[in-house]
């Protein structure tokens, strides 16, 4: 018995410690990415989460980079902005569950690529900006509750996807041909102001009666 909480107690310190400090990232898998003028790092000084960068890559990137992204776990933050990757590639992504921030700007990226990421549970940004992705692709991460912030300019999502993005995760702010944001709580209306009662205008002064002997020196016939 004695023995067993032991090893239940070494398994449970364990598990945390895995939690806090997460195993370094693939050396090779590392090595890989900066070979073509990438670059992975820690997301902060106290996150060992990584942060990859492939928007700035001297040589070409495809998706045999993306087999290579998948080794570096966890990765918290992912661009790939103006890389040649397809939709095909993008399954390597399916299992980054700690993914929060993905750019996929100007790539060639459609709808069959977006159905490898609706498992993405964690995802809070995503940019698809100058993509191929229309209404049906987008329809895929409907269930993406977190999203906050989501770019379709110049895709093919129309206003009516939009819409129904956003019914389906009213929190996220979409930029696209028109910028729809969060909903807000209605506002009351200010009540009009009811009429003043209208002040009596003063009373013009009555022309004064002359006196009666006046009348009469007026009246009597002159000699």
């Amino acid at each position: 018995m004695r023995a067993v909480l032991v090893a239940s107690f070494v398994l449970c310190a364990g598990g945390a410690a895995f939690a806090q400090n997460p195993p370094a990232p693939d050396p090779e898998a590392v090595a890989s990415i900066k070979a073509l003028g990438g670059n992975v790092m820690p997301l902060a000084q106290n996150d060992a989460r990584l942060d990859v960068t492939l928007h700035l890559a001297s040589q070409d990137v495809n998706d045999d980079v993306l087999a290579v992204v998948a080794k570096l776990q966890p990765v918290a933050w992912l661009n790939l902005a103006n890389t040649k990757i397809t939709d095909a590639g993008l399954q390597h992504l399916a299992g980054l569950k700690s993914l929060e921030k993905l750019h996929l700007e100007k790539t060639g990226i459609g709808d069959e690529g977006l159905a490898h990421l609706k498992e993405l549970e964690n995802l809070e940004y995503l940019n698809l900006y100058a993509t191929k992705v229309t209404d049906a692709g987008l329809a895929n991460l409907h269930g993406l509750t977190k999203l906050k912030r989501l770019y379709v300019w110049q895709s093919g999502v129309t206003p009516a996807g939009i819409e129904a993005f956003k019914q389906a995760v009213p929190e996220c702010r979409v930029t696209g041909a028109v910028e729809l944001k969060p909903a807000e709580p209605a506002k009351e209306e200010p009540k009009p102001e009811e009429p003043k009662p209208e002040e009596p205008k003063p009373e013009e002064p009555k022309p004064e009666e002359p006196k009666a002997e006046e009348a009469k020196a007026e009246e009597a016939p002159a000699n």
